[in-house]
């Protein structure tokens, strides 16, 4: 590519998991050019992440994949951390039937199943280009975006983009090329994961559980219909070669089941980490998902972490592409997201911490201490994380840098979704939603009967909050509330 030339595509994305698919579907409904290539030849056939939220449904209702999504899950109704014996420590309550979304807060996966939906999706987009059994080899930044080195059946060759992201995974290819560091937690423990099918006979919890026992720390989780996992910490001085001994998986497999009532589908070690880049862009190259972030997975939140890292930079990049902001926009990118990504790992390593205690007489003045604390009604922990504060937010406004909610109307057999109704782009939700014209900006006026089915809910929502307009992103994040034309003005003065 020289520079100002033309390129191949208008963004790179390189790693096809659950995170770079969900964003070049994205972009793609952005109207971008996009290549999209993994190193695979096809979807990985068993499970690895467990877990999705809220937020992430609703992501998928976006991309019109939601119904494709639902055979393939099971809402989570409670997460428990027990003791030996079988108290509980800690419990949180997933019971709650809609979330701020619309959609049940929590999801157990098959993950396998999520990515054939996402697959699909970018196969009927024509703006996509999916090149599988490729891998990157090589990237180079020119004044025109960036050059990148790629490798497959057919041998070398070269794939020029705008804009690069890496979204391959905790080795990421992207991140190396770029020579980035990661900040290191100092968490590193290592597990047995197990995948299981589970048949008649089975004695499965009826809802998530951390066996917090020192001599043996456990995790018992839902994945998707039919299937569970379990995960057992490994002990020093324990090999990873030992932990796959079937004698020995099947010894701790025993009190939920035997090979009658339980078929292994996978084991694999892995060393749970606390890992975050220390910069997430680099010129025209940018990481997303476990190329940025590592965490580990008490929390439930890595997939999730990604797919927003994907939510966030898709219609930023977009509007980059679009000639509708400078590059500099994209420099919101990382202090959006890492705030609430520094939490999250930072409460799986807390979480974990509890799980991990393997010293008898800490665990249990751990468990006496918790014990008495819940027995008092003191609150526990809770899985929430921090809002929006600096980037394209309108801070110190009501609701400013939240998740906006999405009204439902009609039943859950044949639900009408307000995001379906407003559509992409911007909202300014108003009586009168009135202001200076911005690129991709929907006016949602409440006395609109488009909107009529929706107006009470979100008329409560500027009324509680004692303001007249609010003005969401296209990521469904609040950028700010109060008066219409001044919101618009503000926002059109920071995206330029």
């Amino acid at each position: 590519m020289t520079d100002g030339g033309a390129v191949d595509c208008d963004v790179l994305v390189v790693g096809l998991g659950p995170v770079g698919a969900t964003l070049a579907a994205l972009l793609a409904r952005e109207g971008l050019r996009v290549i999209a290539i993994d190193r695979d030849t096809a979807v990985y056939p068993l499970p690895r992440a467990a877990h999705f939220d809220h937020e992430i449904m609703r992501v998928f209702q976006r991309l019109g994949i939601a119904d494709s999504v639902l055979p393939h899950v099971r809402a989570s109704d409670g997460y428990e951390f027990r003791t030996a014996r079988g108290e509980i420590l800690l419990r949180f309550d997933r019971t709650s039937a809609r979330s701020v979304s619309g959609w049940r807060g929590n999801y157990m996966m098959h993950q396998p199943a999520i990515e054939t939906a996402l697959r699909a999706r970018l196969a009927a987009a024509p703006q996509v280009e999916t090149r599988l059994g490729t891998r990157l080899v090589g990237l180079d930044q020119t004044a025109g975006g960036a050059r990148a080195r790629v490798v497959d059946d057919a041998g070398e060759r070269i794939v020029t983009a705008r804009f690069v992201v890496g979204c391959d995974g905790a080795a990421s290819a992207v991140r190396k090329a770029c020579v980035i560091e990661l900040d290191d937690y100092g968490f590193d423990e290592p597990w047995l994961v197990i995948d299981v099918r589970t048949g008649p006979g089975a004695r499965l919890p009826g809802v998530n559980v951390q066996f917090c026992d020192p001599a043996r720390p456990t995790t018992c989780v839902l994945m998707g219909p039919g299937c569970h996992r379990w995960e057992f910490m490994l002990k020093p001085g324990e090999t990873p070669e030992e932990a796959l001994d079937e004698t020995r998986i099947w010894s701790w497999l025993a009190p939920w089941g035997d090979r009658r009532s339980l078929e292994i589908e996978r084991k694999a070690v892995y060393r749970f980490h606390g890992l975050v880049a220390r910069r997430w862009r680099d010129g025209s190259v940018l990481l997303a998902g476990d190329a940025a972030h590592q965490m580990p997975p008490f929390a439930g939140q890595g997939m999730c972490s990604g797919v927003r890292d994907a939510a966030n930079l898709s219609w930023k990049l977009a509007r980059v592409v679009r000639g509708e902001s400078t590059a500099s926009l994209l420099d919101t990118f990382q202090p959006e997201r890492e705030r609430q990504v520094r939490a999250i790992v930072e409460t799986a390593i807390a979480m974990g911490r509890v799980v991990c205690t393997l010293d008898p007489a800490a665990a249990a003045a751990r468990d006496a201490d918790m014990l008495a604390r819940r027995a008092a009604g003191l609150p526990g922990p809770a899985l929430t994380f921090p809002p929006i504060t600096e980037g394209v937010v309108l801070t110190g406004t009501p609701g400013a840098g939240g998740l906006f909610p999405q009204p439902w109307n009609g039943d859950d057999a044949a639900p009408v979704r307000f995001d379906d109704v407003a559509g992409d782009g911007f909202w300014l939700i108003a009586e009168d939603a009135r202001g200076p014209e911005v690129a991709g900006l929907r006016r949602v006026s409440l006395t609109d009967p488009v909107f009529g089915a929706f107006a009470a809910p979100l008329r409560d929502w500027l009324g509680s909050r004692g303001v007249e307009a609010v003005l969401v992103r296209p990521d469904r994040y609040v950028f700010g509330s109060g008066n219409a034309v001044d919101l618009v003005e503000k926002l059109a003065n920071l995206l330029r």
